[in-house]
């Protein structure tokens, strides 16, 4: 299963409006400065993502989970992404 690409708008804008200039998101979220900020509109209803603009945002989903070292298994919040990279963490 992996995340609907509402989902992924949703999280990955939840991501950048709340880390954004601070945490350690800090770095991700300056070099993903297209993919974030598109899905933020997009998950705002401010905007349509063309297909090169969807490109950037599940390309910027795929670094997002590679960094946090988690599969796509169908993530419905950031909390719940979060949560679960937390405790894989915790596993090594």
């Amino acid at each position: 299963m992996t995340t609907d690409f509402s989902d992924v708008c949703t999280i990955l804008g939840k991501l950048f409006y709340q880390y954004k200039g601070e945490g350690d998101f800090v770095d991700f979220i300056e070099y993903n400065d297209i993919g974030l900020p598109l899905a933020y509109l997009s998950s705002e209803n401010l905007c349509e993502p063309s297909p090169d603009g969807e490109k950037y945002i599940l390309e910027t989903w795929e670094l997002f989970l590679a960094a946090l070292g988690v599969e796509d298994k169908g993530f419905s919040s950031l909390e719940e992404l979060l949560e679960i990279a937390e405790q894989k963490g915790k596993e090594k």
